[in-house]
């Protein structure tokens, strides 16, 4: 077995970090829109549970929480990118 193993600048690997990261973003902006839906319709809508609407709305609280993390997360790697390209 050989060792073609890619190594890859501590850049590149940030960049892949990123990459992944607002991959995630993209699903858990998409999980947030379909929780939305879903605590209306407990909450105001055709289904009319308030104890459902609320563990619904906690779940929807967290996941934005996720989004906020990811987000600064984001842009802190992109800041360090730039930082690290700038000084090269």
């Amino acid at each position: 077995m050989s060792d073609n193993t890619e190594h890859k600048s501590p850049t590149d690997h940030l960049r892949d970090v990123t990459s992944q990261l607002k991959e995630m973003r993209h699903y858990a902006q998409t999980n947030t829109e379909t929780l939305s839906t879903h605590w209306l319709a407990f909450d105001q809508g055709e289904y009319s549970h308030k104890e459902y609407a609320e563990r619904i709305n906690d779940l929807l609280t967290r996941q934005g929480g996720l989004l906020d993390e990811l987000d600064s997360t984001i842009q802190d790697i992109e800041i360090e990118i730039n930082r690290v390209e700038n000084e090269a």
